[in-house]
């Protein structure tokens, strides 16, 4: 009789195990899952306050309207960071020149070229405007400007 109640025991335990591992297994899933839909509405949300941020910090309406004007006067110009870059050197110009020539500061002609920003409307311009010159006439521009091409090169060593 006492091996028939271990028997019996240990099946009872083994069973037991059993569905306590499949409900475990189940409540896990459901974990994982829920976990996902979590951490994508985080996204969700997160996406949607910048979204908002951004329209909030859009401006008026009248702001988005002159915006508008000028892209329309614009709006056959193409922009690429591989054609600032081309005609910079075409032009035989240090980043620091080329952004004197055009109004900006060297680190803006950087990041054009590294494609990390484009320019404004208002830069576009301008160099819709360089594109036009040639080398000669790009030096005479800087030195009109009061600024000549800077040079090459290393500094004089500190006395």
């Amino acid at each position: 009789m006492a091996n028939l109640a271990l028997v019996l025991k240990d099946e009872i335990r083994r069973l037991a195990r059993k569905e306590v591992r499949s409900q475990i297994n189940s409540t896990a899933k459901a974990i994982s899952r829920y976990r996902h839909d979590i951490a994508t509405l985080k996204k969700q949300l997160q996406a949607q306050d910048k979204k908002i941020a951004s329209l909030e910090n859009g401006g008026s309406k009248s702001a988005a309207a002159t915006d508008v004007d000028e892209s329309d006067e614009l709006d056959g110009i193409r922009f690429s960071a591989r054609s600032v870059r081309a005609q910079r050197t075409r032009l035989g110009l240090s980043a620091n020149d080329y952004s004197k020539l055009i109004g900006v500061t060297p680190l803006t002609i950087y990041n054009w070229e590294s494609g990390k920003s484009r320019p404004r409307a208002a830069q576009l311009a301008n160099l819709v405007a360089v594109r036009g010159i040639g080398k000669r006439e790009a030096l005479a521009k800087l030195e009109e400007m009061g600024t000549p091409k800077s040079k090459r090169g290393r500094r004089p060593a500190a006395k």
